[in-house]
């Protein structure tokens, strides 16, 4: 009797020790993921309730225009996050979650003119997704360092991309008179204070 508890407390602990290895192995797996595709500007999602069908077909077409889908272990991935300095970004993270994100090395370039090329074209993407699947819930936001709740996030769909942006320092850049530096002093601003907009809408509303 003794001999046949002793086994079983023993493999108890092995499968203790082997599930605390997993998940050390996620978790560093997870940081150079980050790390490597310089995961900083992400929107958090949840696909609860999207049909495997659907999920595929939505994931196939982010993946076209170089954005990536991954559904993440909320207690691992904050851990993750607090390592690479994006500790208030954990805030996000409750019920099942998935970001999406532009992995660095995907980022726009002449080869891909489709693709997108920032955190807003994700959003207008996940939104226009939604249309189709309701089942897609935008759960927030972490941008420039600052966390953006449901809301503040849907807003980043309404924001103009890089590509719209680019498109009005060409105007400003060969309107006359204009100047290089002065436009792009104006498209800086125009992004510094959209972002800033909806940081503070998001800050009053939690208020």
């Amino acid at each position: 009797m003794n001999r046949c508890f002793r086994l079983q407390a023993n493999r108890h602990l092995q499968v203790i020790r082997m599930s605390k290895y997993v998940k050390e192995l996620l978790q560093s797996e997870l940081e150079k993921k980050v790390a490597n595709e310089n995961i900083r500007d992400f929107l958090v999602v949840s696909t609860k309730g999207v049909g495997g069908v659907d999920n595929n077909l939505l994931r196939g077409e982010l993946k076209k225009r170089a954005v990536r889908l991954l559904v993440v272990k909320n207690s691992l991935f904050k851990k993750a996050l607090g390592n690479q300095n994006m500790a208030p970004a954990a805030a996000l993270f409750t019920g099942p979650c998935a970001i999406a994100w532009i992995p660095e090395h995907l980022k726009v370039d002449s080869q891909r003119p489709d693709a997108a090329d920032s955190i807003v074209d994700v959003a207008k993407l996940l939104v226009e997704w939604r249309k189709k699947i309701p089942a897609i819930e935008l759960k927030g936001a972490f941008l420039d360092n600052s966390v953006l709740d449901s809301k503040a996030s849907e807003q980043l769909s309404k924001m103009p991309t890089l590509t719209e942006l680019r498109g009005k320092i060409v105007g400003l850049a060969w309107s006359p008179g204009a100047r290089v530096s002065s436009a792009l002093g104006s498209a800086a601003a125009i992004i510094a204070g959209c972002i800033k907009t909806i940081s503070q809408s998001s800050e009053k509303q939690a208020a």
